[in-house]
């Protein structure tokens, strides 16, 4: 069902959006998860290695495509909150031309890339062919990913938060069940584990095409709408791209934390896989309610609502303040019990340094919570720049925990990698927030009848009403002062 987030108690509209997204995310971190844990339970440790020191490429890689939907679907959901059901549309078949064409892109660059990309990497040889074959089946893969990835992010826009729970649930389940009948019944191992992620999102996509076409009415695709001018392009390309940076810079500094590790060792590297599933788990409320905000801010952007968006901004940090401390708490104390998860008995040298991680990183998470908060709420204005220049910021702190700490410090020196690059982009984040909350405020109090150009569409902004915090008319206003926004 569609949720207008631009009426209602800001607080109240955000916890019930963000609910179901949260269960969402934790579906989506069961099925990533579910490779490692059974890998590592029933075909063992070397394999888990395998299968972890992929992941940060593959974030590289399919990551860029993923994240460039959920940009997409930011300047869908500024249409949903303009009331402009055309431009909806016609936002949803330029999403599908360009996402289509960049998963086959990636999928011819990859596949045949993958055994230079490991060496690079200095992936151990002992667990050198099993990365590889994971690593084959998961590129070929990477339409069904990023269509599951489009459709679910585009149903997310228009407010609904519960039907893409279902779809991950299915995701999830799906998974779980070809991991066990591929692994354990049909003896595939690593392939086995590649082959369940990628089947279970094809067939979560074609689902998702069918609830497309029977329940949302708002993205059925005309013949009118596939007429896609430069300009559509243009318009998703520069929200969407800058998103996909941001992701491409983060997981480069990721890759090269991954290299840090794979030269430490197998135990390392297995250490290191196993904290990220802990702590891709334990963050998954904060990363929740970044989401949430993205969206929330561009419906909210598209009614020319400033002040909704700060009231919302307001009690979002109320709200996750606390939960990123217990979490940290939480954490550093079950950090043991949830290693033994993955691990079972007989790995102590393992174990210790799961923990080591989680005891120094995990105090940090304060930091990633203003990240990700303020973050979203750029991204959903479609202020691009800075959330880029704060992934640079993390890159530079990943890369110097792996280029000159790993170095001095070992196993210790790449730990602090992470929260210097959380703290590092958190910084020009929040300052961006509130310079670019005062400029967009300024624009639309500049005229009586002021205009703020979005991104392809035209929204009336009366002085008054943004003063007050209330909605515009949804009239067009052609003739009036047209103001640009082009972004800071």
């Amino acid at each position: 069902m569609v949720k207008d987030l631009t009426t209602g108690s800001p607080a109240r509209r955000i916890v019930l959006f963000t609910i179901p997204m949260m269960l969402g995310n934790l579906f989506q971190q069961l099925y990533n998860m579910a490779d490692t844990l059974i890998v590592g339970r029933t075909i063992g440790v070397q394999a888990l290695a395998a299968v972890g020191c992929t992941g940060s490429i593959i974030w590289l890689i399919i990551g860029l495509a993923q994240t460039i939907t959920y940009g997409f679907s930011l300047v869908t959901a500024q249409h949903f909150g303009a009331h402009d059901a055309a431009r909806v549309r016609r936002s949803f078949a330029t999403s599908l031309v360009i996402s289509m064409t960049l998963a086959i892109l990636l999928t011819l660059v990859s596949v045949p890339m993958t055994t230079t990309i490991l060496k690079w990497m200095h992936v151990p040889p002992e667990i050198l062919q099993q990365a590889h074959h994971y690593l084959i089946v998961i590129f070929s893969g990477i339409a069904a990913s990023v269509l599951f990835n489009l459709f679910f992010n585009m149903i997310r826009a228009l407010g609904d938060g519960k039907t893409p729970l279902l779809f991950l649930g299915i995701t999830c389940l799906l998974n779980i069940a070809l991991d066990f009948l591929f692994i354990l019944r049909f003896n595939m191992g690593v392939v086995g584990a590649g082959l369940a992620t990628v089947v279970s999102q094809a067939i979560s996509g074609i689902l998702c095409i069918f609830y497309i076409r029977k329940k949302l009415p708002g993205l059925q695709l005309q013949k009118e709408d596939w007429r896609i001018t430069p300009r559509d392009v243009k318009v998703h390309l520069k929200v969407g791209l800058p998103v996909g940076f941001q992701n491409s810079i983060i997981a480069i500094g990721a890759l090269a934390l991954q290299i840090a590790f794979n030269q430490l060792g197998a135990g390392a590297v297995t250490a290191y896989t196993v904290q990220a599933k802990i702590g891709s788990f334990a963050t998954l409320p904060l990363n929740a309610f970044g989401t949430s905000m993205a969206t929330y801010a561009a419906q909210n952007y598209g009614a020319c609502n400033l002040e909704r968006i700060r009231r919302g901004v307001r009690q979002c940090m109320a709200m996750t303040i606390p939960m990123a401390v217990l979490l940290s708490i939480t954490i550093i104390l079950a950090g043991r019990p949830l290693a033994w998860i993955f691990l079972g008995s007989g790995e102590e040298a393992v174990f210790a340094l799961v923990q080591k991680y989680l005891r120094m990183v995990c105090p940090f998470y304060l930091g990633l919570q203003a990240l990700l908060v303020y973050r979203g709420v750029l991204q959903g204005l479609g202020k691009g720049l800075v959330p880029t220049i704060a992934g640079v910021m993390e890159l530079v702190g990943r890369f110097v925990g792996a280029l000159v700490l790993v170095r001095i410090y070992g196993f210790a020196g790449a730990c602090i990698a992470e929260p210097a690059a959380w703290l590092g982009a958190a910084v020009p984040v929040v300052i961006s927030y509130y310079y670019t909350m005062r400029e967009l405020r300024w624009r639309m109090q500049v005229g009586k009848n002021a205009v703020l150009l979005l991104p392809g569409n035209i929204a009336e902004c009366a002085e008054g009403t943004v003063a007050a915090g209330g909605q515009n008319s949804g009239e067009k206003a052609m003739d009036n002062e047209v103001i640009e926004d082009n972004g800071i």
